[in-house]
């Protein structure tokens, strides 16, 4: 029986393809697997939750009303969730929110009633991992286009994409830096430059 209880997964870039400062639901598109992996979860009776930063509201290029329209598609795609966590400021902005701080993860552990503990981190950056690990919970990093390689390489758990990182969470806390073999994991970097 797995000891989590609840599995906060980033959205751009882990549950739907990432694309930069989007109002449009209409360009939401599932990242492949992640349908099969929040179902698994449902299955399991493990909550689920979305967190995101979205800087562009900061910025002025996103209201909150079109986050909220693009998060309310992803519910509809993927959901429904338990709970959504977004953080509307910029990386300047010092809030206690944005990854790499804890802000988020602890509300939404709260809101599902569950001990950060208990919780994993499922994002494609480095800062959403070590949130989870100033949160006191667990991380798991799935590398996407943006994501650099260096952090997939200082990452304590990895995993190739969003469904084999809840394939191997389902039985515990992830164990083990790189979740399954790693050559996928590799050939998302390979730019067929050689070594680098």
């Amino acid at each position: 029986m797995s000891h989590v209880k609840a599995v906060l997964f980033e959205r751009d870039g882990v549950l739907v393809e990432d694309v930069p400062d989007n109002a449009d639901p209409g360009r939401i598109r599932p990242v492949a697997g992640a349908r099969e992996a929040v179902g698994l979860l449902r299955l399991h009776g493990i909550s689920t939750g979305v967190l995101t930063d979205q800087p562009a509201v900061a910025r002025g290029l996103l209201s909150d009303a079109d986050v909220r329209r693009v998060d309310r598609h992803v519910d509809d795609l993927l959901g429904p969730f338990d709970v959504w966590g977004v953080c509307p400021h910029g990386p300047d902005d010092g809030c206690r929110c944005r990854a790499p701080e804890p802000g988020l993860i602890l509300w939404a552990a709260g809101r599902v009633c569950t001990a950060p503990a208990d919780c994993v981190v499922v994002g494609d950056l480095g800062a959403h991992v070590e949130a989870a690990r100033r949160a006191g919970g667990h991380g798991i990093l799935v590398p996407s286009d943006r994501t650099p390689q260096r952090e997939a390489t200082r990452a304590d758990h990895v995993a190739p994409d969003v469904l084999t990182a809840v394939r191997a969470l389902l039985t515990g806390p992830p164990r083990g830096r790189v979740l399954v073999d790693e050559r996928p994991i590799e050939a998302a970097y390979d730019t067929g430059e050689g070594p680098g």
